[in-house]
């Protein structure tokens, strides 16, 4: 523990020394660069049209909005970069973006690379598998799970069957849509992912009668903006709009065209509530 501490610390010292301005370069640009994905709908996404879509999206537009005014500019241009999922922080990292929008969890490893904002979301691991044939994780034993890789999903995966002893083959998959078409076509028996993007592919499936999604958390997870280390200008900045939108009713709005009309549960609720700081 203490070794992984040192290794921490010494991290965010070097990142830190190295700080951005991003307010400032975004002044002198008219540009604000923000990371998506390409795969993880409804949070993070490309529409058939080619445009950039999603609930953490749309809360950066509202980001953008306050850089804009913040700065007093005129105009800002939204420069959308896209981030493949096994390399979005590393982006953010070595300055290619400056923000990553997209449904990141915040972990204490992640945070001595980059900073976080408030929470954004909360979601969980769940499981999508073909109708009657999962009950429970003892279930897959010997059995072909995808999952992506390069998330929190697919270490927690790892370690938990690791800890209950199910030897099963795990498969990494380059992008949602990959593990629901492979669990589809019987190459997979099962697909792990935040229960948010199982309910999007599975609606949006032709085949979704043949699939389900488990009632089952395996993990709570909290999604954040993911900033550049040691931008406290920016960080304030953000905090701040987020918390503007979570006092108000135009959270629910965002979250309604993302979500539909159907209500946020019980922890968005409480999500919105706790982190709408007041001014």
């Amino acid at each position: 523990m203490r070794a992984f501490l040192i290794a921490v610390l010494g991290i965010a010292m070097s990142t830190a020394s190295v700080a951005a301005d991003t307010l400032e370069r975004a002044r002198e640009t008219g540009t604000l660069r923000l990371g998506f994905r390409i795969d993880a709908p409804p949070y993070s996404y490309r529409t058939a049209n080619g445009d950039p879509a999603g609930y953490i999206v749309d809360l950066c537009r509202e980001v953008a909005a306050g850089v804009k005014n913040a700065q007093g500019l005129a105009s800002l241009k939204i420069d959308y970069v896209e981030v493949p999922s096994t390399a979005r922080l590393e982006a953010l990292r070595d300055g290619k973006i400056d923000i990553l929008c997209d449904p990141t969890s915040m972990t204490m490893s992640r945070r001595a690379v980059v900073d976080f904002s408030l929470p954004t979301f909360i979601d969980g691991a769940g499981v999508l598998h073909r109708v009657n044939e999962f009950n429970r994780l003892e279930d897959l034993r010997g059995r072909k799970i995808g999952v992506l890789g390069g998330t929190t999903t697919e270490e927690v995966l790892k370690t938990t069957l690791a800890q209950l002893g199910i030897a099963a083959e795990i498969i990494p998959m380059q992008a949602h849509p990959d593990g629901v078409r492979n669990l589809s076509a019987g190459k997979i028996d099962a697909y792990f992912a935040d229960r948010g993007i199982l309910n999007y592919h599975l609606r949006s499936s032709q085949n979704r009668s043949g699939m389900k999604l488990s009632d089952q958390y395996f993990t709570f997870e909290t999604y954040a903006l993911a900033l550049p280390r040691g931008d406290e200008k920016l960080r304030l900045l953000v905090d701040a709009t987020l918390a503007e939108l979570y006092r108000t009713d135009r959270v629910k709005e965002i979250y309604a065209r993302s979500f539909g009309s159907f209500p946020p549960d019980q922890f968005i609720r409480a999500l919105f509530v706790i982190n709408g700081v007041p001014k």
